[in-house]
């Protein structure tokens, strides 16, 4: 197996079981705080937020399919940079996606204003990171067929919406300042 590739699922391998780790202690040691999780987002708007995590979710596989078993790493360029790239724009969403559950715990149980800005910067860095990753996945060639191209585009841009207008931008804004 190409280097390249290895590390890249190894990125997906440990960030991934790291973000899900992190949910599932989140929410087994702190049930009673999940609600609090929405911070000001309205009811009206929770089910556009639930449906965009599930399109977010089937898009990362969407593209990461694609990315980890279909490019070849060896001939795949990314305008001047090669297949290289993927592995660090992965772990730039993977380790703050991680971070982000017990940071928000910890400031519903005890806020300060220090770590509410953290949590903001660590959604901005995961916004960050799927943005680039979209525009890696646009620039990415050879792609092995148009129609796998598209639907990683569509899949990433799916990712993007999630993490870096809703998560990022608009839960912060409606979530209060908790001190």
């Amino acid at each position: 197996m190409h280097p390249q590739r290895r590390a890249l699922l190894l990125v997906n391998l440990l960030g991934g079981a790291a973000v899900l780790g992190s949910y599932a202690h989140g929410f087994g040691a702190h049930p009673e705080l999940a609600p609090s999780l929405w911070g000001g987002v309205p009811a009206w708007l929770r089910p556009l937020y639930t449906v965009s995590m599930l399109l977010a979710a089937a898009g990362y596989f969407a593209f990461s399919l694609p990315i980890a078993f279909r490019l070849d790493p060896a001939s795949t360029r990314i305008d001047a940079v090669g297949y290289g790239l993927f592995p660090l724009l992965y772990a730039l969403i993977l380790v703050p996606s991680a971070l982000w559950m017990p940071l928000t715990f910890e400031l519903l149980q005890h806020p300060r204003p220090g770590l509410w800005l953290l949590i903001r910067l660590v959604l901005l860095g995961v916004g960050a990171g799927s943005l680039l990753l979209l525009a890696a996945i646009a620039r990415a060639r050879p792609w092995p067929s148009p129609g796998l191209r598209r639907l990683a585009l569509i899949g990433a841009l799916a990712f993007s919406v999630q993490t870096a207008l809703l998560d990022a931008l608009v839960w912060p804004a409606l979530f209060p300042a908790p001190y």
